[in-house]
């Protein structure tokens, strides 16, 4: 049975009585045990105490009296300091990824050395079979010779991702060697080229350009896609204070179990039931990670799991992590008629693809016609404001 609540006077005086007896006791026990100082409590000291001890209280008293909401309010207030701690601890934590990666020595050889400072670095994945496509957006989008290094100065770096053969030093290797030397527009990956290696592949490309630049973004696309950069860092530049962003065309595809199939998934028990889809990640064929994930996925690379698909690998990488997805449709646009419509409309898209081929169908051919009718214009680039 529940008792009449006490009154606030009542409380005060119990709790300056135990106060008070305590310090009796206290007094007593000091006696017995010898000489000791003396404790001589004033009045002032009375009117002092009880004006410290009374708040703490009236709010507990009025907790227990309070209403069932006051109660709620106050487990309310406190879950959402926890969780404003949380995301503290979590953003010095990714703070302290990005500066350990700063010290770690650059994990693979590049045509640049030096860490410095840029607003984006753009990754073009690329292989050894791939020189028509690479010399296709060296004709189009991509600056050659000095606008490049202008544009790099600009803080916007473009590079042709790959690795090495699996005989290192042999014909393959030594012909891009003298593709570097002439257009000095590659990164190259300690990493054996392949195809099923995708997956190993992006892990070592944002691990490596982390170390090598210290940028706001890190961008992946592939050679077959038409790409409008001015367009991507105004793109990029309206999420450059958010932390943890991962920009891209989200989807979640179908999780295909059946062996010879195109993206057949190997392990396509973990994602439940036949017939069940993928989480939501971006489409490989272009995305991008702010400073923070890029840090992440070099400091964690070890342990990050890595599945058939190379975006959903990506997309496997941030689960559970607090990451700001982000779907800008403006990143997989189809090819003309398409983007052409939308560039006259003024919706300039940022890249254009074919989706029936995973990139522009026959790119060789098609990336001058893609660029005249859907490209941002020559001057476009170097108006950016960064």
């Amino acid at each position: 049975m529940r008792g009449k609540p006490v009154s606030g006077k009542m409380i005060l005086v119990l709790c300056l009585a135990s106060f008070l007896a305590g310090s009796l006791f206290t007094g007593h026990t000091w006696t017995h045990g010898g000489p000791s100082p003396t404790m001589t409590i004033l009045p002032t000291d009375v009117t002092r105490l009880a004006g410290e001890i009374t708040p703490d209280c009236n709010r507990k008293r009025k907790l227990v009296e309070g209403k069932s909401e006051d109660i709620m309010g106050e487990v309310t207030r406190t879950h959402q300091a926890i969780q404003s701690l949380d995301r503290t601890v979590s953003n010095l934590e990714m703070e302290l990824a990005v500066a350990r990666t700063r010290g770690q020595l650059p994990p693979a050889k590049a045509s640049n050395h030096s860490l410095q400072k840029a607003f984006v670095v753009i990754g073009i994945n690329t292989a050894f079979s791939s020189r028509k496509r690479r010399d296709s957006l060296r004709e189009t989008w991509m600056p050659r010779g000095a606008k490049l290094k202008k544009l790099e100065e600009k803080g916007i770096v473009v590079r042709f991702v790959i690795g090495h053969s699996a005989t290192p030093g042999g014909v393959l290797d030594k012909s891009l060697d003298k593709e570097e030397a002439e257009h000095k527009d590659f990164l190259r990956l300690k990493h054996v080229e392949g195809y099923h290696e995708l997956s190993t592949k992006t892990r070592v490309y944002f691990s490596t350009a982390v170390a090598l630049w210290d940028a706001d973004f890190y961008i992946k696309v592939d050679d077959d896609v038409h790409l409008n950069i001015g367009t991507l860092v105004n793109a990029l530049a309206r999420h450059r204070s958010k932390p943890r962003v991962y920009i891209g065309c989200m989807k979640s595809g179908p999780v295909l179990s059946q062996k010879g199939v195109k993206y057949h998934e190997p392990e396509y028990w973990k994602f439940g039931e036949e017939g069940n889809k993928y989480f939501r990640h971006a489409t490989g064929q272009l995305y991008g990670i702010s400073k923070d994930l890029a840090a992440y996925i070099s400091v964690n690379a070890p342990i990050l799991h890595r599945y058939a698909n190379e975006d959903v690998s990506l997309g496997a990488w941030f689960l559970g992590l607090e990451v700001e997805h982000v779907d800008d449709r403006s990143m997989c646009c189809g090819t003309p008629p398409d983007c052409e419509w939308k560039a006259k409309a003024g919706n300039v898209c940022v890249a254009s693809f074919d989706w029936s081929c995973s990139g522009i169908c026959k790119s060789v051919e098609r990336m001058k016609e893609v660029h005249n009718s859907c490209g941002e214009g020559d001057g476009a680039v170097w108006n950016v404001d960064l």
